[in-house]
């Protein structure tokens, strides 16, 4: 109880700040840019905030940080709007709303199927701000325990799950983490200050920063994919009128369908605390589950309400769920927590559990703007989405260079190095080649940002252990995180071996 209250406590000091006349400003404008981030194909959540990360230097860091997050929410409500009235998707997360969203549209109701998915995500992104509130502070004086050894198990175990947990091949996602820690490398070494994978040029002492790297996988990459996949291509234009009976019967749609929207929510979180998971996965389980447990399961893919809400919920929801191993543990739980992460470097600050004691203003400020940029949120959508779907109008040979330049802009501000301006052609580019390739882009950007923290903490630890690799397992919390490491490594090759036991027991069980 003592830590609950501490917790309300310490929620009240953010609300404090995050409702102070710059915080409503900066979360406002941020919702607003990342509502225009989710509605243009292109530009994602993880690019729009890495494209943005320069501008939130102009204010003091609480609200910056208020700021960039509240693009990743507003992101999240954007790609609504395109996948429910043109079958686009504007963010990877919001595809499985296709299934259902866009038929509900084409028959007539696309004012209910956008009021359901914003209702939905409102609630889901409210009911996973209360868990992190309950749940942040416990698991930060937890984590305050740990020391070099666990902190890199920890490191181990959010690569571990990318490979046991993440859909698509395992080698595939092996390859992208080893390439994303591979370019941490490059530079100056962390302790001897030497240089390393330079190849004698001063270009390379600087090493690769994770912005362009960013703005260039997820940004220019996904330009390059829509601009292939829109040759030909003709939008059906679809009213986005709203009405208050459309509001009235989204609310009511929840009201009666209330276990899918806790199902999805709860799920949602869960997977979105998982590092590098986020918002994507958590959608198609979402959707997959509330199919399968249906009692109709034949209506979903026709227009049923309930295929909007089961993955919308599940989405915001594991969008708040990545944060919170963030600013517990110093793990980013999706691509776009990992560019807020690199936010957090930039201010100078080392997210983790100190952070609860040292910089408290800071991170329940964060937590606190949750429950506002929702809110501000829901009433943009609800009052202007016809505004926003006017953007997919726009023609696309228009809003590319546009959105081109805002890349390469943004991908250069940070060092104002030119070295920058090439790392995001090249790395749109090979982010092109990997999207087509079904390669994994989460994987390299999150392994690009914990891989200095990775390597900091293994000699940390091997000095604590003069030398001997044995200190990680012999301290009982290190120990059992490598474990479990070490098992979701290792479950893509167990795979085939226990379907094999089954099918080998099958014919006897017959």
């Amino acid at each position: 109880m003592e830590v609950l209250a501490e917790s309300i406590r310490n929620l009240m000091v953010g609300f404090g700040v995050a409702l102070s006349p710059l915080g409503i400003v900066f979360v406002t404008l941020g919702c607003i840019l990342g509502l225009v981030v989710g509605v243009l194909p292109g530009l994602g959540g993880t690019a729009g905030v890495a494209l943005l990360l320069p501008l939130s230097i102009l204010v003091p860091r609480e609200i910056g940080i208020m700021f960039l997050a509240a693009i990743y929410w507003g992101a999240l409500y954007g790609g609504v709007i395109t996948s429910i009235l043109f079958a686009i998707p504007g963010e990877p997360w919001s595809v499985a709303l296709i299934f259902d969203g866009y038929p509900m549209a084409k028959k007539g109701n696309p004012g209910l199927a956008l009021s359901a998915a914003f209702f939905s995500s409102f609630f889901g992104m409210v009911i996973g701000a209360i868990i992190t509130v309950l749940a942040a502070l416990p698991i930060a004086l937890f984590a305050l325990r740990f020391g070099p050894p666990e902190m890199f198990a920890i490191m181990m175990l959010a690569f571990s799950t990318f490979v046991g947990l993440g859909r698509g091949s395992a080698w595939k996602t092996l390859l992208c983490t080893a390439f994303g820690l591979l370019l941490t490398t490059v530079g100056l070494d962390i302790v001897t200050g030497q240089p390393r994978l330079t190849f004698g040029s001063i270009m390379f002492l600087s090493g690769f920063h994770f912005v362009p790297v960013t703005v260039g996988l997820f940004g220019l990459g996904e330009i390059l994919v829509n601009a292939e996949e829109r040759i030909g291509l003709k939008l059906e234009k679809i009213a986005a009128r709203m009405g208050k009976k459309d509001f009235k019967d989204g609310l009511l749609s929840l009201w009666q369908r209330k276990w899918i929207t806790i199902m999805g929510t709860t799920l949602g979180f869960f997977i979105g605390v998982l590092p590098g998971t986020g918002a994507t996965p958590a959608s198609f389980v979402g959707y997959g589950l509330a199919k399968q447990y249906s009692s109709d399961p034949d209506k979903y893919g026709e227009g049923t309400i309930e295929g909007i809400i089961a993955p919308q919920s599940a989405a915001q929801s594991a969008g708040i769920g990545s944060i919170l191993p963030l600013v517990t543990l110093g793990i980013p739980g999706s691509p776009t927590a990992a560019v807020l992460m690199a936010a957090l470097f930039m201010y100078g600050l080392w997210p983790g559990p100190r952070m609860f004691i040292e910089e408290t203003e800071f991170v329940w400020g964060l937590i606190a703007s949750l429950f506002i940029a929702n809110a501000v949120c829901l009433i943009i959508c609800l009052a202007g989405a016809p505004a926003l779907a006017a953007i997919m109008r726009v023609p696309w040979g228009i809003l590319t260079p546009i959105i081109v330049v805002a890349l390469v802009m943004g991908g250069y501000a940070m060092r104002n190095f030119m070295f920058d301006v090439w790392q995001v052609f090249v790395f749109g580019v090979l982010g092109y080649v990997m999207k087509k390739l079904k390669y994994p882009l989460a994987p390299l950007a999150v392994a690009l940002v914990l891989g200095a923290m990775t390597e900091r903490d293994l000699r940390q630890a091997l000095i604590m252990g003069r030398g001997s690799p044995a200190i990680l397992f012999e301290r009982p919390i290190s120990a059992t995180v490598l474990v479990i490491a070490v098992l979701l490594f290792a479950a893509p090759l167990m795979k085939p071996v226990f379907a094999k036991i089954r099918a080998a027991r099958q014919p006897k069980a017959s």
